[in-house]
Protein backbone atom coordinates (compact mmCIF):
# COMPACT_ATOMS: atom_id res chain seq x y z
CA UNK A 1 0.00 0.00 0.00
CA UNK A 2 1.36 3.44 -0.82
CA UNK A 3 0.36 7.30 0.48
CA UNK A 4 -0.13 10.47 -0.86
CA UNK A 5 4.17 10.71 -1.70
CA UNK A 6 6.00 7.52 -2.73
CA UNK A 7 9.78 7.95 -2.38
CA UNK A 8 10.20 11.63 -4.54
CA UNK A 9 7.21 11.33 -6.39
CA UNK A 10 3.64 11.84 -5.51
CA UNK A 11 0.93 9.07 -6.13
CA UNK A 12 -1.20 10.18 -8.73
CA UNK A 13 -3.44 6.90 -9.27
CA UNK A 14 -3.49 3.86 -11.51
CA UNK A 15 -3.49 -0.27 -11.08
CA UNK A 16 -6.74 -1.91 -10.72
CA UNK A 17 -8.18 -4.53 -14.02
CA UNK A 18 -7.51 -2.83 -17.22
CA UNK A 19 -5.36 -0.07 -16.06
CA UNK A 20 -1.44 0.54 -15.91
CA UNK A 21 0.80 -0.10 -12.84
CA UNK A 22 0.39 2.94 -10.20
CA UNK A 23 1.47 6.66 -11.91
CA UNK A 24 3.72 9.12 -10.26
CA UNK A 25 4.05 12.78 -10.48
CA UNK A 26 8.12 12.91 -9.70
CA UNK A 27 8.86 15.75 -7.54
CA UNK A 28 12.18 16.49 -9.80
CA UNK A 29 10.08 17.12 -12.85
CA UNK A 30 6.95 19.28 -10.79
CA UNK A 31 8.28 22.34 -12.38
CA UNK A 32 7.85 20.89 -16.03
CA UNK A 33 4.48 22.32 -15.88
CA UNK A 34 1.86 20.08 -16.71
CA UNK A 35 -1.85 20.20 -18.10
CA UNK A 36 -5.18 18.69 -16.39
CA UNK A 37 -8.01 18.59 -19.58
CA UNK A 38 -11.50 17.13 -19.57
CA UNK A 39 -15.07 17.83 -20.13
CA UNK A 40 -17.13 19.24 -17.50
CA UNK A 41 -18.04 16.37 -14.72
CA UNK A 42 -15.30 14.06 -15.62
CA UNK A 43 -13.06 14.51 -12.39
CA UNK A 44 -10.62 17.64 -13.39
CA UNK A 45 -10.93 19.55 -9.54
CA UNK A 46 -10.62 16.10 -7.87
CA UNK A 47 -7.29 15.65 -9.86
CA UNK A 48 -6.75 19.55 -8.96
CA UNK A 49 -6.68 19.09 -5.66
CA UNK A 50 -4.88 15.80 -5.53
CA UNK A 51 -1.98 16.76 -7.13
CA UNK A 52 -1.73 19.94 -4.60
CA UNK A 53 -2.49 17.68 -2.04
CA UNK A 54 0.68 15.75 -2.86
CA UNK A 55 2.50 19.03 -3.52
CA UNK A 56 2.06 20.23 0.23
CA UNK A 57 2.45 16.92 1.19
CA UNK A 58 5.83 17.49 -0.03
CA UNK A 59 6.52 20.85 1.46
CA UNK A 60 6.22 22.66 -1.81
CA UNK A 61 3.50 25.53 -1.63
CA UNK A 62 0.94 25.56 -4.26
CA UNK A 63 -1.14 28.43 -5.45
CA UNK A 64 -4.90 27.56 -7.08
CA UNK A 65 -8.46 29.64 -7.49
CA UNK A 66 -11.45 28.24 -6.33
CA UNK A 67 -13.76 28.78 -9.13
CA UNK A 68 -16.70 27.05 -7.72
CA UNK A 69 -16.05 26.77 -3.89
CA UNK A 70 -15.72 23.55 -3.92
CA UNK A 71 -11.52 23.74 -3.40
CA UNK A 72 -12.35 25.23 0.14
CA UNK A 73 -13.02 21.19 1.43
CA UNK A 74 -8.87 21.65 1.34
CA UNK A 75 -8.69 22.62 4.38
CA UNK A 76 -11.07 19.93 6.54
CA UNK A 77 -10.28 16.34 6.80
CA UNK A 78 -12.23 13.48 4.91
CA UNK A 79 -15.13 12.17 6.34
CA UNK A 80 -15.19 8.32 7.12
CA UNK A 81 -18.88 8.71 7.67
CA UNK A 82 -19.25 10.48 4.49
CA UNK A 83 -21.46 9.66 1.71
CA UNK A 84 -18.83 9.13 -0.17
CA UNK A 85 -16.22 7.16 1.50
CA UNK A 86 -17.82 4.05 0.54
CA UNK A 87 -16.56 4.85 -3.47
CA UNK A 88 -13.11 6.06 -2.27
CA UNK A 89 -12.05 3.39 -0.25
CA UNK A 90 -13.41 0.62 -2.93
CA UNK A 91 -11.02 2.81 -5.44
CA UNK A 92 -7.92 2.77 -2.57
CA UNK A 93 -8.42 -0.72 -2.54
CA UNK A 94 -8.61 -1.14 -6.14
CA UNK A 95 -5.69 1.13 -6.75
CA UNK A 96 -3.37 -0.06 -3.87
CA UNK A 97 -3.38 3.43 -1.91
CA UNK A 98 -3.39 3.62 2.05
CA UNK A 99 -6.77 5.72 2.52
CA UNK A 100 -5.97 8.18 5.33
CA UNK A 101 -8.00 11.34 5.60
CA UNK A 102 -5.99 14.78 6.33
CA UNK A 103 -6.65 18.45 6.06
CA UNK A 104 -4.22 20.29 4.12
CA UNK A 105 -2.59 23.71 5.51
CA UNK A 106 -4.51 26.42 3.71
CA UNK A 107 -4.82 30.38 3.46
CA UNK A 108 -7.68 32.00 1.75
CA UNK A 109 -7.59 35.28 -0.52
CA UNK A 110 -9.97 37.03 -2.06
CA UNK A 111 -9.34 40.43 -4.44
CA UNK A 112 -12.78 41.87 -2.24
CA UNK A 113 -11.39 40.67 0.94
CA UNK A 114 -15.07 39.25 1.79
CA UNK A 115 -14.15 35.75 1.64
CA UNK A 116 -9.96 35.41 1.98
CA UNK A 117 -7.57 38.37 3.18
CA UNK A 118 -7.89 41.22 0.51
CA UNK A 119 -5.58 40.84 -2.68
CA UNK A 120 -3.94 44.54 -3.68
CA UNK A 121 -1.50 45.02 -6.47
CA UNK A 122 0.13 48.46 -7.44
CA UNK A 123 -0.82 50.38 -10.58
CA UNK A 124 2.93 50.87 -11.25
CA UNK A 125 3.50 46.75 -10.52
CA UNK A 126 0.48 45.84 -13.07
CA UNK A 127 2.48 47.58 -15.56
CA UNK A 128 1.15 49.70 -18.81
CA UNK A 129 1.55 45.38 -20.66
CA UNK A 130 -1.45 44.06 -18.06
CA UNK A 131 -3.61 46.90 -17.74
CA UNK A 132 -3.78 47.62 -21.29
CA UNK A 133 -5.08 43.80 -21.80
CA UNK A 134 -7.02 44.70 -18.80
CA UNK A 135 -8.89 47.92 -20.22
CA UNK A 136 -9.14 46.15 -23.83
CA UNK A 137 -7.52 49.57 -24.91
CA UNK A 138 -6.42 49.61 -28.32
CA UNK A 139 -2.63 49.84 -29.96
CA UNK A 140 -2.89 54.14 -29.64
CA UNK A 141 -4.82 53.88 -26.37
CA UNK A 142 -2.04 51.32 -24.82
CA UNK A 143 0.44 54.17 -26.00
CA UNK A 144 -1.16 56.82 -24.08
CA UNK A 145 -1.04 54.62 -21.21
CA UNK A 146 2.54 54.03 -21.47
CA UNK A 147 2.93 58.08 -22.16
CA UNK A 148 1.66 58.19 -18.48
CA UNK A 149 3.53 55.34 -17.01
CA UNK A 150 6.52 57.08 -18.29
CA UNK A 151 5.67 60.54 -17.02
CA UNK A 152 5.11 59.28 -13.59
CA UNK A 153 8.24 57.86 -13.17
CA UNK A 154 10.09 61.03 -14.04
CA UNK A 155 8.03 63.32 -12.48
CA UNK A 156 8.15 61.28 -8.92
CA UNK A 157 4.57 60.58 -8.92
CA UNK A 158 3.78 57.62 -7.45
CA UNK A 159 1.08 55.59 -9.44
CA UNK A 160 -0.24 53.18 -6.64
CA UNK A 161 -4.52 53.10 -6.93
CA UNK A 162 -6.66 54.11 -9.69
CA UNK A 163 -7.24 57.86 -8.60
CA UNK A 164 -3.52 58.29 -8.85
CA UNK A 165 -3.66 57.30 -12.80
CA UNK A 166 -7.17 58.47 -13.25
CA UNK A 167 -5.48 62.13 -12.07
CA UNK A 168 -1.97 61.73 -13.90
CA UNK A 169 -4.21 61.33 -17.15
CA UNK A 170 -6.16 64.35 -16.35
CA UNK A 171 -3.02 65.72 -16.20
CA UNK A 172 -1.71 64.95 -19.58
CA UNK A 173 -4.67 66.23 -21.49
CA UNK A 174 -4.53 69.52 -19.72
CA UNK A 175 -0.88 69.54 -20.92
CA UNK A 176 -1.35 67.59 -24.10
CA UNK A 177 0.44 69.97 -26.19
CA UNK A 178 3.85 70.18 -24.38
CA UNK A 179 3.80 66.35 -23.93
CA UNK A 180 3.23 65.28 -27.49
CA UNK A 181 6.17 67.28 -28.91
CA UNK A 182 8.64 65.44 -26.60
CA UNK A 183 6.25 62.37 -27.06
CA UNK A 184 4.16 62.06 -29.54
CA UNK A 185 0.30 63.24 -30.13
CA UNK A 186 -1.89 62.77 -27.36
CA UNK A 187 -5.63 62.37 -28.19
CA UNK A 188 -8.08 63.75 -26.15
CA UNK A 189 -10.61 60.82 -27.49
CA UNK A 190 -7.87 58.55 -25.97
CA UNK A 191 -7.39 59.63 -22.78
CA UNK A 192 -11.22 59.62 -22.43
CA UNK A 193 -11.92 56.15 -23.43
CA UNK A 194 -9.42 54.89 -21.17
CA UNK A 195 -11.26 56.91 -18.15
CA UNK A 196 -14.14 55.82 -19.67
CA UNK A 197 -12.62 51.44 -19.08
CA UNK A 198 -10.84 52.61 -15.57
CA UNK A 199 -14.87 53.66 -14.67
CA UNK A 200 -16.29 50.41 -15.54
CA UNK A 201 -13.25 48.40 -13.63
CA UNK A 202 -13.99 50.57 -10.88
CA UNK A 203 -18.09 49.71 -11.41
CA UNK A 204 -16.86 46.21 -11.36
CA UNK A 205 -15.13 46.50 -7.77
CA UNK A 206 -11.81 46.15 -9.59
CA UNK A 207 -10.44 49.42 -7.43
CA UNK A 208 -9.91 47.66 -4.77
CA UNK A 209 -7.51 45.48 -6.10
CA UNK A 210 -5.05 48.45 -6.66
CA UNK A 211 -3.36 49.94 -3.46
CA UNK A 212 -1.76 49.10 -0.38
CA UNK A 213 -0.16 46.86 1.56
CA UNK A 214 0.45 44.85 -1.97
CA UNK A 215 0.74 41.41 -1.81
CA UNK A 216 4.16 40.02 -0.80
CA UNK A 217 4.56 36.61 -2.74
CA UNK A 218 7.10 35.26 0.58
CA UNK A 219 3.69 35.53 2.43
CA UNK A 220 2.10 32.69 -0.61
CA UNK A 221 5.73 30.68 -0.06
CA UNK A 222 6.03 30.11 3.44
CA UNK A 223 6.01 27.06 4.78
CA UNK A 224 2.82 26.27 7.00
CA UNK A 225 3.70 25.15 11.09
CA UNK A 226 5.07 21.26 10.62
CA UNK A 227 7.10 21.92 7.23
CA UNK A 228 3.81 21.13 4.72
CA UNK A 229 3.74 23.02 1.46
CA UNK A 230 0.92 26.03 2.15
CA UNK A 231 -2.28 25.83 -0.16
CA UNK A 232 -3.01 29.08 -1.17
CA UNK A 233 -6.57 29.07 -2.38
CA UNK A 234 -8.61 32.28 -4.16
CA UNK A 235 -11.65 32.63 -3.79
CA UNK A 236 -12.91 32.92 -7.59
CA UNK A 237 -17.04 32.27 -7.46
CA UNK A 238 -17.33 36.08 -7.95
CA UNK A 239 -14.16 36.70 -9.51
CA UNK A 240 -15.56 34.59 -12.90
CA UNK A 241 -17.98 37.69 -13.48
CA UNK A 242 -15.22 39.86 -14.48
CA UNK A 243 -13.47 36.96 -16.87
CA UNK A 244 -11.16 39.74 -17.62
CA UNK A 245 -9.50 41.10 -14.18
CA UNK A 246 -9.38 36.91 -13.36
CA UNK A 247 -7.10 36.46 -16.69
CA UNK A 248 -5.13 39.65 -15.97
CA UNK A 249 -4.52 39.10 -12.36
CA UNK A 250 -3.56 35.43 -12.54
CA UNK A 251 -1.23 36.64 -15.31
CA UNK A 252 0.73 39.27 -13.14
CA UNK A 253 1.27 36.69 -10.16
CA UNK A 254 2.25 34.62 -12.59
CA UNK A 255 4.75 37.10 -13.95
CA UNK A 256 5.72 38.72 -10.30
CA UNK A 257 6.91 34.79 -9.70
CA UNK A 258 9.14 35.04 -12.86
CA UNK A 259 10.74 38.57 -12.02
CA UNK A 260 11.09 37.92 -8.34
CA UNK A 261 12.61 34.52 -7.70
CA UNK A 262 16.08 33.57 -8.33
CA UNK A 263 17.37 31.42 -10.74
CA UNK A 264 18.20 27.85 -9.47
CA UNK A 265 17.94 26.12 -12.19
CA UNK A 266 16.50 22.16 -11.70
CA UNK A 267 15.97 21.61 -8.28
CA UNK A 268 14.62 18.52 -6.46
CA UNK A 269 11.66 19.79 -5.89
CA UNK A 270 9.45 22.90 -6.91
CA UNK A 271 9.96 25.96 -4.93
CA UNK A 272 6.34 26.98 -6.13
CA UNK A 273 3.56 25.32 -8.16
CA UNK A 274 0.47 27.54 -9.46
CA UNK A 275 -3.02 26.29 -11.05
CA UNK A 276 -4.71 28.08 -13.86
CA UNK A 277 -7.64 27.30 -13.45
CA UNK A 278 -9.97 27.72 -16.55
CA UNK A 279 -7.26 28.37 -18.47
CA UNK A 280 -8.89 29.29 -21.82
CA UNK A 281 -9.76 32.91 -20.61
CA UNK A 282 -6.17 33.59 -20.20
CA UNK A 283 -6.12 33.11 -24.53
CA UNK A 284 -9.49 34.21 -25.66
CA UNK A 285 -9.10 37.06 -27.80
CA UNK A 286 -5.58 38.24 -26.30
CA UNK A 287 -3.95 39.85 -28.60
CA UNK A 288 0.02 38.36 -29.80
CA UNK A 289 2.31 40.17 -27.73
CA UNK A 290 -0.09 38.77 -24.62
CA UNK A 291 0.77 35.19 -25.75
CA UNK A 292 4.24 35.58 -26.42
CA UNK A 293 4.63 36.80 -23.06
CA UNK A 294 2.73 33.92 -21.53
CA UNK A 295 4.97 31.29 -23.69
CA UNK A 296 7.63 33.06 -22.88
CA UNK A 297 7.01 33.07 -18.71
CA UNK A 298 6.05 29.58 -18.82
CA UNK A 299 9.70 28.80 -21.31
CA UNK A 300 11.83 30.44 -18.47
CA UNK A 301 9.81 30.05 -15.25
CA UNK A 302 10.99 26.17 -14.54
CA UNK A 303 14.53 27.38 -13.91
CA UNK A 304 12.90 29.64 -11.29
CA UNK A 305 11.70 26.53 -9.62
CA UNK A 306 7.95 27.28 -10.21
CA UNK A 307 5.57 24.47 -11.80
CA UNK A 308 2.51 26.07 -13.93
CA UNK A 309 -0.20 23.79 -14.43
CA UNK A 310 -3.37 25.06 -16.72
CA UNK A 311 -6.01 23.85 -16.20
CA UNK A 312 -8.92 23.76 -18.87
CA UNK A 313 -11.68 21.53 -20.75
CA UNK A 314 -9.75 21.01 -24.07
CA UNK A 315 -6.55 21.06 -24.60
CA UNK A 316 -7.14 23.22 -28.01
CA UNK A 317 -7.86 25.81 -25.34
CA UNK A 318 -3.79 26.30 -24.98
CA UNK A 319 -1.81 27.60 -27.79
CA UNK A 320 0.29 25.11 -29.69
CA UNK A 321 3.58 27.14 -28.03
CA UNK A 322 2.70 26.63 -24.92
CA UNK A 323 1.04 23.06 -25.23
CA UNK A 324 4.50 21.97 -25.73
CA UNK A 325 6.29 22.77 -22.75
CA UNK A 326 3.87 21.24 -20.69
CA UNK A 327 5.37 17.65 -20.00
CA UNK A 328 2.90 16.51 -17.24
CA UNK A 329 -0.29 15.01 -18.24
CA UNK A 330 -3.53 14.37 -17.27
CA UNK A 331 -6.66 13.89 -19.73
CA UNK A 332 -9.83 13.31 -18.32
CA UNK A 333 -12.59 12.42 -21.04
CA UNK A 334 -13.23 14.45 -24.26
CA UNK A 335 -17.07 14.12 -25.70
CA UNK A 336 -16.95 14.12 -29.38
CA UNK A 337 -20.52 15.67 -30.12
CA UNK A 338 -19.89 17.57 -33.26
CA UNK A 339 -17.26 17.38 -36.43
CA UNK A 340 -14.85 20.14 -34.45
CA UNK A 341 -15.39 17.77 -31.20
CA UNK A 342 -13.86 15.06 -33.29
CA UNK A 343 -11.23 17.05 -34.70
CA UNK A 344 -10.00 18.31 -31.17
CA UNK A 345 -9.73 14.25 -29.63
CA UNK A 346 -8.18 13.63 -32.09
CA UNK A 347 -5.84 16.17 -31.70
CA UNK A 348 -5.43 15.67 -28.43
CA UNK A 349 -4.38 12.00 -28.78
CA UNK A 350 -1.51 13.07 -30.63
CA UNK A 351 0.09 15.06 -28.00
CA UNK A 352 0.82 11.71 -25.91
CA UNK A 353 3.36 8.85 -26.26
CA UNK A 354 1.33 5.95 -27.60
CA UNK A 355 0.94 2.92 -26.17
CA UNK A 356 0.79 -0.42 -28.20
CA UNK A 357 -1.86 -2.11 -25.77
CA UNK A 358 -5.21 0.84 -26.47
CA UNK A 359 -5.59 3.38 -29.16
CA UNK A 360 -5.10 6.54 -27.18
CA UNK A 361 -8.25 8.38 -29.02
CA UNK A 362 -10.57 5.56 -27.72
CA UNK A 363 -9.39 5.86 -24.57
CA UNK A 364 -9.84 9.37 -24.18
CA UNK A 365 -13.39 9.05 -25.51
CA UNK A 366 -14.71 6.23 -23.25
CA UNK A 367 -12.51 6.96 -19.85
CA UNK A 368 -15.27 7.61 -16.78
CA UNK A 369 -15.55 9.76 -14.46
CA UNK A 370 -12.69 9.91 -11.61
CA UNK A 371 -10.11 7.85 -14.62
CA UNK A 372 -8.15 9.72 -16.86
CA UNK A 373 -5.44 8.94 -19.74
CA UNK A 374 -2.05 10.39 -17.81
CA UNK A 375 1.16 10.55 -18.95
CA UNK A 376 4.16 11.80 -16.98
CA UNK A 377 7.76 12.57 -17.07
CA UNK A 378 10.09 9.99 -16.38
CA UNK A 379 13.55 9.48 -15.37
CA UNK A 380 15.50 12.25 -17.69
CA UNK A 381 12.96 14.13 -18.50
CA UNK A 382 11.49 11.49 -21.02
CA UNK A 383 7.87 11.52 -21.62
CA UNK A 384 6.21 8.81 -20.18
CA UNK A 385 4.21 5.91 -22.28
CA UNK A 386 0.57 7.10 -22.27
CA UNK A 387 -1.68 5.28 -19.79
CA UNK A 388 -5.01 4.75 -18.43
CA UNK A 389 -5.25 5.78 -14.56
CA UNK A 390 -7.66 5.56 -12.00
CA UNK A 391 -7.24 8.97 -9.87
CA UNK A 392 -6.58 8.20 -5.96
CA UNK A 393 -9.28 9.59 -3.75
CA UNK A 394 -8.41 12.86 -2.05
CA UNK A 395 -7.47 12.80 1.66
CA UNK A 396 -9.15 16.39 2.53
CA UNK A 397 -13.03 16.85 2.15
CA UNK A 398 -14.40 17.06 -1.20
CA UNK A 399 -16.96 20.05 -1.86
CA UNK A 400 -17.38 22.99 -0.15
CA UNK A 401 -17.20 24.33 3.95
CA UNK A 402 -19.98 26.12 5.68
CA UNK A 403 -18.98 30.22 5.97
CA UNK A 404 -18.50 30.07 9.34
CA UNK A 405 -15.50 27.21 9.11
CA UNK A 406 -13.98 29.66 5.83
CA UNK A 407 -14.27 32.73 8.54
CA UNK A 408 -13.10 30.85 11.50
CA UNK A 409 -10.01 30.19 9.03
CA UNK A 410 -9.09 33.22 7.59
CA UNK A 411 -9.50 35.04 11.29
CA UNK A 412 -6.57 32.23 12.57
CA UNK A 413 -4.78 33.15 9.87
CA UNK A 414 -1.53 34.95 10.30
CA UNK A 415 -1.66 37.69 7.91
CA UNK A 416 -4.84 39.17 8.72
CA UNK A 417 -3.72 42.27 10.21
CA UNK A 418 -1.27 43.07 7.36
CA UNK A 419 -3.90 42.83 4.54
CA UNK A 420 -6.99 43.68 5.99
CA UNK A 421 -6.61 47.68 6.19
CA UNK A 422 -5.62 49.13 2.85
CA UNK A 423 -3.30 52.17 3.39
CA UNK A 424 -3.68 55.20 0.77
CA UNK A 425 0.04 57.01 1.59
CA UNK A 426 0.83 59.83 -0.20
CA UNK A 427 1.20 59.28 -4.30
CA UNK A 428 -0.09 60.84 -7.60
CA UNK A 429 -3.55 61.77 -6.86
CA UNK A 430 -2.42 64.05 -3.41
CA UNK A 431 0.78 65.36 -5.11
CA UNK A 432 -1.09 66.80 -8.26
CA UNK A 433 -3.68 67.77 -6.07
CA UNK A 434 -0.98 69.86 -3.61
CA UNK A 435 0.59 71.44 -7.07
CA UNK A 436 -2.69 72.77 -8.46
CA UNK A 437 -3.61 74.18 -4.93
CA UNK A 438 -0.15 75.78 -5.27
CA UNK A 439 -0.65 77.24 -8.88
CA UNK A 440 -4.55 78.63 -7.10
CA UNK A 441 -2.33 79.95 -4.23
CA UNK A 442 0.49 81.89 -6.58
CA UNK A 443 -2.77 83.39 -9.16
CA UNK A 444 -4.44 85.01 -5.70
CA UNK A 445 -1.12 86.28 -4.66
CA UNK A 446 -0.52 87.55 -8.49
CA UNK A 447 -3.68 89.02 -8.41
CA UNK A 448 -3.47 90.46 -5.35
CA UNK A 449 0.05 92.19 -6.65
CA UNK A 450 -1.08 93.77 -9.25
CA UNK A 451 -4.21 95.14 -7.97
CA UNK A 452 -1.97 96.76 -5.14
CA UNK A 453 0.68 97.86 -8.15
CA UNK A 454 -2.44 99.25 -10.06
CA UNK A 455 -4.14 100.68 -7.76
CA UNK A 456 -1.33 102.88 -6.70
CA UNK A 457 -0.27 103.71 -10.21
CA UNK A 458 -4.35 105.20 -10.15
CA UNK A 459 -3.71 107.33 -7.23
CA UNK A 460 0.13 108.19 -8.49
CA UNK A 461 -1.70 109.44 -11.27
CA UNK A 462 -4.79 111.14 -9.86
CA UNK A 463 -1.82 113.21 -7.74
CA UNK A 464 -0.42 114.15 -10.32
CA UNK A 465 -3.56 115.78 -12.07
CA UNK A 466 -4.40 117.55 -8.82
CA UNK A 467 -1.30 119.62 -9.09
CA UNK A 468 -1.97 120.25 -13.05
CA UNK A 469 1.24 118.38 -14.12
CA UNK A 470 1.03 116.44 -17.24
CA UNK A 471 1.58 112.37 -16.47
CA UNK A 472 2.60 110.37 -19.76
CA UNK A 473 2.02 106.80 -20.01
CA UNK A 474 4.55 105.00 -18.23
CA UNK A 475 6.26 102.33 -20.43
CA UNK A 476 7.57 100.83 -16.97
CA UNK A 477 6.19 97.66 -15.21
CA UNK A 478 5.07 98.78 -11.78
CA UNK A 479 7.05 97.07 -8.94
CA UNK A 480 5.95 93.39 -8.03
CA UNK A 481 4.88 92.26 -10.80
CA UNK A 482 5.92 88.80 -11.92
CA UNK A 483 8.26 87.95 -14.94
CA UNK A 484 7.69 85.58 -17.93
CA UNK A 485 8.29 81.92 -17.71
CA UNK A 486 11.76 80.93 -19.01
CA UNK A 487 11.90 78.07 -21.08
CA UNK A 488 13.26 76.14 -19.02
CA UNK A 489 10.24 75.31 -16.99
CA UNK A 490 9.54 72.37 -16.31
CA UNK A 491 6.28 70.57 -17.54
CA UNK A 492 5.09 70.89 -14.09
CA UNK A 493 6.17 74.42 -13.81
CA UNK A 494 4.52 75.06 -17.16
CA UNK A 495 1.51 73.08 -15.93
CA UNK A 496 1.18 75.15 -12.70
CA UNK A 497 1.88 79.06 -14.38
CA UNK A 498 -0.78 78.30 -16.97
CA UNK A 499 -3.34 77.25 -13.76
CA UNK A 500 -2.57 80.35 -12.29
CA UNK A 501 -3.01 82.17 -15.09
CA UNK A 502 -6.28 80.71 -16.04
CA UNK A 503 -7.81 81.48 -12.01
CA UNK A 504 -6.92 85.06 -11.53
CA UNK A 505 -10.62 85.87 -9.66
CA UNK A 506 -12.19 83.74 -6.73
CA UNK A 507 -14.19 81.46 -9.31
CA UNK A 508 -11.73 80.36 -10.72
CA UNK A 509 -9.51 79.40 -7.86
CA UNK A 510 -12.38 77.33 -6.90
CA UNK A 511 -12.66 75.36 -9.85
CA UNK A 512 -8.37 74.85 -9.82
CA UNK A 513 -8.85 73.18 -6.45
CA UNK A 514 -11.50 70.75 -7.95
CA UNK A 515 -9.70 69.65 -10.77
CA UNK A 516 -8.33 67.13 -9.01
CA UNK A 517 -10.32 66.94 -5.29
CA UNK A 518 -13.88 67.01 -7.01
CA UNK A 519 -13.23 64.82 -10.10
CA UNK A 520 -11.43 62.30 -8.18
CA UNK A 521 -12.38 62.65 -4.06
CA UNK A 522 -11.51 58.87 -2.55
CA UNK A 523 -15.14 57.34 -2.19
Amino acid sequence: MTGILEGEAIFVGGGGPGHAEPQHLLLKYGNRHGLIAGATGTGKTVTLQVLAEGFSAAGVPVFLSDVKGDLAGMAKAGDPAGKLHAAFAERAATIGYDLAYAATPVTFWDLWGEQGHPVRTTVTEMGPLLLARLLDLTEAQEGVLNIAFRLADEEGLPLLDLKDLQAMLVWIGQNADAIGLRYGNVAAASIGAIQRQLLVLENQGGAGFFGEPALDLADMMAPAPGGAGRVNILAADRLMGAPRLYATFLLWLLSELFETLPEVGDPDRPRFVFFFDEAHLLFDDAPKALVDKVEQVARLIRSKGVGVYFVTQNPADVPDDVLGQLGNRVQHALRAFTAKDQKDLARAAQNYRANPGFDTETAIREVGTGEAVTSFLQAKGVPGMVQCTLVRPPASQLGPIAGEERAAIVAASPYGAKYAVAVDRDSAFERLAARAEAAGKAAAAAEETEARAEAEEREFRSARRYDGKTVGKSTARPAGTARRSSRSDSIVETFGKSLARQVGNQAGRTLVRGILGGLFKAR
